[in-house]
């Protein structure tokens, strides 16, 4: 199609937003409205899922005040790393590709119980960190959408996405994926309380290939929804299929 960047380039302009917004601390819906592009087609040219246009990208350049194709000018390319660090269990890029990708994030909401709270996530891989990196889009609490690094280690074989700010930890500690590719486990996190007040929480979670849901329904899936059956199914099958443990 006339104006789109070649692949390469596209996952060159992928790599250098992600990192753009990593290190501003904002996030893909902040970028879309600063860059006046539909979220939907930022999040599919960063996936992956098509390639950035021209115009795209020099209205991402024109929000960021950032150049995102010097890395391809001379003929120059980025350097990339193929081995995640040890602290994050060594892993070689081509051993973790499966695990790209843009997933539908499922967990029991914190403010309607009994409800899903429903929101995406994408994982991709950090060239110039040589490592795995996720950061989480369209959840109605954007202010605090996380973003981090993955831990894969060998030994148990279980996946970390591990946010670390301010001295502030929070922890997703998931399966390998089972029937479908979906990743189960649970999140260990802080749930916002009365007032100010920040309440240690530990709940089950799912991350679901979006694959063929080019439109899920997102933010606080209730009883009656659509969706709310088949999330409210994806939640529940983690403590009962063992993939997390809840002992009283």
């Amino acid at each position: 199609m006339h104006g789109e960047i070649e692949i390469e380039g596209s996952e060159s302009v992928a790599l250098m937003v992600r990192e753009e917004l990593a290190r501003r601390r904002q996030s893909r819906q902040w970028l879309a409205d600063e860059a006046r592009v539909s979220l939907s087609t930022l999040e599919k040219a960063l996936s992956g899922r098509r390639p950035f246009t021209l115009a795209t990208v020099v209205r991402l350049e024109d929000a960021l005040g950032t150049d995102l194709r010097s890395s391809r000018r001379n003929g120059s390319e980025i350097a990339v790393s193929t081995f995640a660090p040890e602290s994050m269990g060594a892993y070689a890029r081509p051993a973790v590709q499966w695990l790209e990708g843009s997933y539908l994030t499922l967990r029991p909401s914190f403010s309607e119980p009994g409800s899903i709270y429903a929101y995406l996530t994408a994982i991709s891989w950090d060239s110039s960190a040589g490592h795995l990196v996720f950061s989480e889009t369209a959840r109605l609490d954007s202010q605090y959408e996380q973003q981090g690094f993955v831990s894969f280690p060998h030994l148990s074989g279980a996946i970390y996405l591990v946010t670390i700010s301010d001295g502030q930890y929070r922890l997703a500690l998931l399966n390998r994926p089972s029937g479908g590719g979906a990743l189960c486990g649970l999140l260990v996190t802080l749930a916002a309380g009365q007032g100010a007040q920040l309440t240690p929480a530990a709940v089950p979670l799912t991350l679901v290939p979006l694959g063929g849901r080019p439109d899920p329904q997102l933010g606080v899936v209730r009883r009656g929804d659509a969706c709310f059956e088949e999330y409210r199914e994806c939640v529940d099958r983690i403590a009962q299929r063992g993939f997390a443990m809840f002992p009283l």
